[in-house]
């Protein structure tokens, strides 16, 4: 039981006098040194302080003071990662795990630490050891099924999880998982609609909605994980940036841990209001929305990590619209829009989605590059033609593997430059050798490179390479902009789904239309026509920032507009 000096203090942060509970906790350690709680208190409280290296040393020195507990070692696991130091902190989670084999959260928090740092053997080692203990829990053998998928094994991890949500079949997250996995596995578009509206079926019925706020302004809720350095964070600042006369633009973040990031404090700065949510329930998250009296609410995940989809299927605003971070329906009732475009989705597409299209032609995105990338360079003139594509190694299927062996059949002595996060990890470069060798490609013409430190590293890299492939059924997104950015060419095909032609959207919007292939033969002869001239690549790769900042993929004044009109007509029509 906590003492009463531990509750007080606590309901002071709690209470947003955090600098007091600070200094409280501070005294009382300082005159009881060797008081574990007191050194907990002020580890706990340093890391919601945000200064989680202190944190970790005041925890470590918990640990010290009661050796062998594992809730203590959990606590001190979490400071350590957040203060970067991921090697110390799964040490300190493999110690809770061993002390205590029957907490499913350390298991939990141990193979998500080692996905995060793609030790990806290793979770799904780990992963299947807690599932020893705890068989078919959703959280964990979600945290397996990624693991697997990671590896090369996408079908098996599939088979893992509907196993496992017919023994939970209300197990949202699991589910959700599953949904953003079937993109990995080239699964028809009618099946794909089949498995998004069962997800739907899932959750609570639609309640009516909250009413409509009176008077002239419009408020704008956008709710997501990825309001920071991210993928997505790339895509929404002209969201806040340029809304329009009589429009609040009002955030709800739910990332993890709150990191002050350059692009989280722009995106705060511009927004009319700032709520953090990854610690509410989905009630809690309801109810703020509710209290907020928001008019259009625009959720940026779908099916990806860290989604609030179930805090959203009771309504809690009269128009919910999804948007750029997912590339299919939610299949959730409650959401009533989803933005796309004419090219991603042209007429007839309607049929495959449970929300109406907003199409904001001509793109339904807008790049906000990184203000100090590295310039752009050529390889150097001794260099062999090299390839690349950066994007996530689970988009490289066997139909993307075997379209980019006859690429490099068809330019001799070229080769093929990969990089990916999850590359890191031995057994997804493995895979991959695995799907090249199947598909003729030989391995020696093909370098893989794993995590950088930092995206100016991971920028600078493009400088190695002379045309970029995409990746299908499932293209590019970030990297297909990062490439242009890079003066790179991007080559891709146009699919028949969303997911197969956002690249093809993004290079029509970047004014690049002749890269974009109708089939495999076509991409095959277009990556072979840029081959056989480095003099006209050079020129592109000096020209094309110029050309990128005066088209529509960087207009965001006119994205802004486009965004803001389709939210607005959707909430009138629904009046």
């Amino acid at each position: 039981m906590p003492s009463d000096f531990w509750i007080r203090t606590m309901q002071d942060a709690d209470g947003g006098r955090l600098k007091q509970a600070l200094e409280s906790a501070r005294v009382r350690q300082r005159l009881h040194p060797k008081d574990v709680e007191a050194t907990v208190l002020l580890g706990v409280l340093l890391r919601r302080a945000g200064d989680n290296a202190q944190s970790a040393h005041q925890l470590r020195r918990a640990t010290e003071l009661q050796p062998g507990d594992p809730l203590l070692l959990r606590s001190l696991a979490e400071s350590q990662m957040l203060s970067r130091q991921p090697d110390e902190a799964i040490a300190s989670w493999r110690r809770a795990c061993t002390l205590d084999p029957n907490s499913g959260d350390a298991w939990l928090e141990l193979t998500t630490a080692l996905l995060i740092t793609a030790d990806v053997r290793g979770a799904a080692q780990a992963a299947e050891e807690g599932l020893r203990h705890f068989p078919d829990w959703p959280p964990l053998s979600s945290n397996h099924a990624v693991a697997l998928a990671r590896a090369g094994h996408t079908d098996q991890a599939i088979a893992s999880m509907q196993r496992c949500l017919q023994a939970h079949p209300d197990a949202a997250d699991l589910r959700s998982n599953m949904l953003l996995m079937l993109h990995y596995a080239e699964v028809d578009a009618a099946a794909m609609l089949r498995e998004h509206q069962g997800f739907g079926a899932s959750m609570p019925a639609p309640q009516p909605p909250p009413p409509r706020t009176a008077g002239e302004t419009l408020r704008v809720g956008v709710l997501s994980s990825d309001l920071r350095g991210h993928a997505v964070g790339s895509f929404v600042e002209p969201l806040f940036s340029h809304p329009p006369a009589g429009t609040q633009v009002v955030a709800f973040s739910n990332q993890a841990h709150g990191h002050q990031d350059p692009m989280r404090l722009r995106l705060q700065k511009l927004a009319h209001a700032w709520h953090d949510v990854h610690m509410l329930d989905d009630a809690a998250l309801d109810a703020l929305i509710r209290r907020e009296r928001i008019d259009v609410l625009l959720e940026l995940n779908g099916h990806t990590a860290d989604n609030r989809l179930p805090a959203l299927a009771r309504k809690p605003a009269p128009t919910i619209v999804t948007a750029i971070g997912y590339p299919d329906t939610t299949g959730l009732p409650a959401v009533d829009g989803r933005i796309v475009d004419s090219i991603t989705d042209p007429p007839g597409s309607d049929r495959w989605c449970t929300e109406r299209l907003l199409r904001i032609d001509p793109c339904f995105l807008c790049y906000t590059p990184l203000a100090d990338a590295p310039v752009p360079a050529m390889p150097t003139d001794d260099a062999p033609f090299t390839f690349g594509s950066f994007n996530n190694a689970a988009k490289i299927g066997p139909s993307t593997a075997a379209l980019w062996a006859r690429v490099l059949r068809a330019v001799p002595g070229s080769r093929l430059l990969l990089k990916s996060t999850g590359l890191t990890d031995p057994a997804t470069q493995a895979m991959l050798r695995r799907r090249f060798a199947e598909a003729g490609l030989p391995l020696d013409r093909v370098e893989m490179v794993g995590y950088t430190h930092d995206q100016l590293s991971h920028l600078a890299l493009y400088n190695r390479v002379h045309v970029a492939l995409d990746t299908t059924p499932y293209n590019g997104t970030t990297t297909t902009c990062e490439a242009l950015w890079m003066g790179v060419p991007v080559v891709t095909t146009l699919g028949d789904r969303h997911s197969a032609r956002v690249s093809a959207s993004l290079l029509h919007a970047a004014g690049f239309p002749e890269w974009v292939a109708s089939d495999a033969d076509d991409f095959v002869r277009m990556a072979a026509h840029l081959a056989n001239d480095r003099a006209a690549l050079a020129t592109l790769r000096t020209g094309m920032r110029d050309r990128l900042r005066a088209s529509t993929l960087l207009d965001a004044p006119a994205y802004a507009q486009r965004l803001h009109a389709a939210l607005a007509s959707l909430h009138a029509a629904k009046a």
